[in-house]
C-alpha cells in the first residue's frame, strides 16, 4: 500500500514531538566542571542540581559565595578539591566569610584547606540575613589559622539549619571552633549529624550548639521529633584556652524548644574523646534531652561532665557506659526539670569527686589517684594516654534499662566491640590496651585502632 507524503509527513511530527516530550521528561545530565583561580567564580554561578565542580590545586582568594544555590536531595551539587591531589586553600579576606552560605540547599563541600590569615572572618558561615541553610555537607576539611580572637569561628551558623553533615573536618586554633545556632534561641540547627572531626586548641568552646526558644515555619524544616548526633570526634581544649570570664567547656549543648515541634528533640553523643580544658570549665556541660555515651573524658585540669540549668533545664538525661578521669568533679547532675528522673548508670569515674547529685548505685566511682589502679596508662599524655581497663570492669549487675540498649552503639563500646554484659565504662577489656591520639588520619577523622 503506497503512503501518501501528508501521512508521512504527520507521521514524522508525531516521532518528533514524541522525541521532545522524551527529552521535556527525562531529568538534565548532571554537568562536572573544572575550575581553577581564575574562573571558578563564573563557574559556580550556574552550577544545577547534580553538578560537581572539581577545584584544583591553587591559591583562591575571593573566597567560596554559595548564595541562592540548591540542588536536590537526589542530585546535590557538589564543590571539591580533587580526590589525590593537592587541597585548593581559600584564603581569607577582610570583611568577609570564607565559605558564606545563604538560601541553598543540598550543597556538598569536601576536600579544600580554609587559612583564616588570623583575620576578622568566619570559615563557613550560614550568614545570619538568611532565610535558611539545609542540608549543608562539609567534609574533609582543613580549618587553620582562624584564632586572632574568641568570636572567630571554624564554622558558624545563624539562620535556620537543618539535614547539615560535618564530617572529617579537621580545625585547629581556632577562636571557637563549632558554634551553631544564635545567641538569641532563634537560629535552630535541628537534625544535624557531627561526626569523625577533630578540634583542638580552640580559645573558647570546641563545639556549641545553642539553645532553641522555638522552631519556625519554614518548608522542609522537621516539625516531628528529631536527633542531633555528635560521634567519634576528638574535642581537646588543651592549649590556647582562654580563662576568667571568657572560660568556655569543650563541648556545650543547649535545650530544645520549651514547647512545639522539636520540645522532645535530643542529643546523641557518643564514642568521642575528650580531652583536658585548663579553663576551670568541664569537658561537657548540657541541658535539654541528651544521650551521653561510650565517651572517653579525661581531664588532667579539671572537670568532666556537668549536666545543669543553663538557659533552660535539663529534662531527659541519659549517662551511661563513660569513662571518665578526671582531677576535679566527674560527673554532675544537678537542676533537673521536675518529672524527669535521669538515668546514670555503667560509668566508670574516678576523679577527685567522682560522682556528684546522684548516689552512684550501679557505677564504678573511685577517686582520681585510684585510676592507674583499674587503667592502663591514665595520667600519660596522648599519644600515650590509655583509659582502657587493666582487666574488664564489672558491677554484680547490668542496670541500663532496655530503652537506653536500642540507642545506636548502645550495646557496642568505644570502638564498636561487643560490650559484655554487667561491664562499665567505655571500652571493652582487650589485651593488647587502646591509646588515644589527639591526631586526625589522612582524612581527617580521629585514629582509631581496628578491634580484634
Amino acid at each position: 500500500m503506497r503512503v501518501s507524503r501528508h501521512t508521512k509527513f504527520l507521521r514524522t511530527v508525531a516521532v518528533l514531538v514524541g522525541w521532545s516530550l522524551v527529552a521535556l521528561s527525562a531529568p538534565s545530565m548532571a554537568a562536572e566542571y573544572t575550575g581553577r583561580p581564575d574562573n571558578y567564580l563564573a563557574i559556580l554561578k550556574r552550577l544545577a542540581p547534580g553538578d560537581t565542580l572539581w577545584l584544583a590545586p591553587g591559591t583562591y582568594r575571593y573566597g567560596l559565595p554559595i548564595h541562592r544555590l540548591s540542588g536536590t536531595e537526589e542530585a546535590p551539587i557538589a564543590i571539591s578539591g580533587i580526590p589525590g591531589r593537592e587541597r585548593p586553600v581559600f584564603l581569607a579576606r577582610r570583611g568577609a566569610n570564607t565559605v558564606s552560605l545563604v538560601d541553598s540547599a543540598h550543597i556538598v563541600v569536601r576536600n579544600l584547606v580554609l587559612d583564616g590569615r588570623n583575620l576578622i572572618a568566619d570559615a563557613v558561615k550560614a550568614e545570619g540575613h538568611a532565610a535558611f541553610a539545609h542540608h549543608i555537607t562539609l567534609e574533609n576539611l582543613l580549618i587553620v589559622n582562624h584564632g586572632i580572637d574568641q568570636s572567630i569561628v571554624g564554622i558558624s551558623t545563624k539562620c535556620p539549619s537543618w539535614g547539615w553533615v560535618i564530617r572529617g573536618n579537621v580545625i585547629l586554633g581556632a577562636g571557637t571552633g563549632l558554634y551553631l545556632g544564635d545567641s538569641d534561641g532563634r537560629a535552630p540547627f535541628v537534625a544535624g549529624l557531627i561526626e569523625h572531626n577533630v578540634v583542638r586548641d580552640t580559645i573558647g568552646y570546641n563545639l556549641q550548639i545553642k539553645h532553641q526558644i522555638g522552631r519556625p515555619r519554614l518548608a522542609g524544616m522537621p516539625i516531628g521529633d528529631s536527633e542531633t548526633v555528635i560521634r567519634h570526634n576528638v574535642f581537646s581544649k588543651a592549649n590556647n584556652a582562654s580563662t576568667g570570664p571568657r572560660a568556655r567547656p569543650n563541648l556545650l549543648v543547649g535545650h530544645w524548644p520549651p514547647e512545639g515541634p522539636g520540645v522532645n528533640d535530643r542529643y546523641l553523643i557518643y564514642g568521642n574523646f575528650f580531652y583536658d580544658n585548663p579553663s576551670g570549665e568541664p569537658l561537657f556541660q548540657g541541658e535539654g534531652n541528651v544521650a551521653l555515651y561510650n565517651n572517653a573524658f579525661v581531664n588532667p585540669s579539671g572537670s568532666a561532665i556537668l549536666i545543669q540549668p543553663h538557659r533552660g533545664l535539663p529534662r531527659e538525661i541519659y549517662v551511661f557506659h563513660n569513662t571518665v578521669v578526671a582531677r576535679d568533679a566527674g560527673l554532675v547532675v544537678r537542676g533537673v526539670a521536675p518529672g524527669h528522673a535521669p538515668v546514670v548508670a555503667g560509668n566508670a569515674v574516678f576523679a577527685g569527686e567522682p560522682i556528684f547529685g546522684l548516689d552512684g548505685e550501679g557505677n564504678l566511682d573511685l577517686p582520681y589517684a585510684e585510676a592507674a589502679q583499674h587503667l592502663r596508662a591514665p595520667f600519660a599524655a596522648p599519644p600515650h594516654l590509655d583509659v582502657s581497663p587493666l582487666d574488664a570492669l564489672r558491677l554484680s549487675s547490668d542496670t541500663l534499662p532496655e530503652r537506653l540498649r536500642r540507642l545506636p552503639e548502645a550495646t557496642m563500646d568505644y570502638d564498636g566491640l561487643p560490650r559484655k554484659a554487667g561491664t562499665v565504662g567505655a571500652f571493652a577489656y582487650r589485651p593488647e590496651g587502646r591509646p588515644l591520639a589527639l591526631e586526625g588520619g589522612p582524612d581527617g577523622s580521629p585514629r582509631r585502632t581496628a578491634g580484634p
